[in-house]
């Protein structure tokens, strides 16, 4: 797939085309990632506010990286 072609494809279509490998494997860290962050926030127990902030800030990162990473189109 050229540049070109990249370049106009909408937002669903790059996201339905094939992702490289590296990201797919990105993309997987990523959401096991935001597992761990929302488990983490979502605990019965009380955490200390540092933890929770962590955690928070980490599922931020995990959803931009999953969201980057399933719009990578493979060239």
């Amino acid at each position: 797939m050229k540049q070109h072609e990249i370049d106009q494809m909408s937002l669903m279509e790059r996201a339905q085309a094939e992702t490289p490998p590296f990201f797919v494997k990105l993309r997987n860290i990523a959401l096991a990632l935001a597992a761990v962050s929302a488990t983490v926030v979502t605990s019965p127990i009380v955490l200390p506010p540092l933890v929770m902030t962590i955690a928070g800030y980490l599922g931020v990162a995990a959803a931009a990286i999953g969201a980057v990473s399933q719009i990578t189109v493979k060239s």
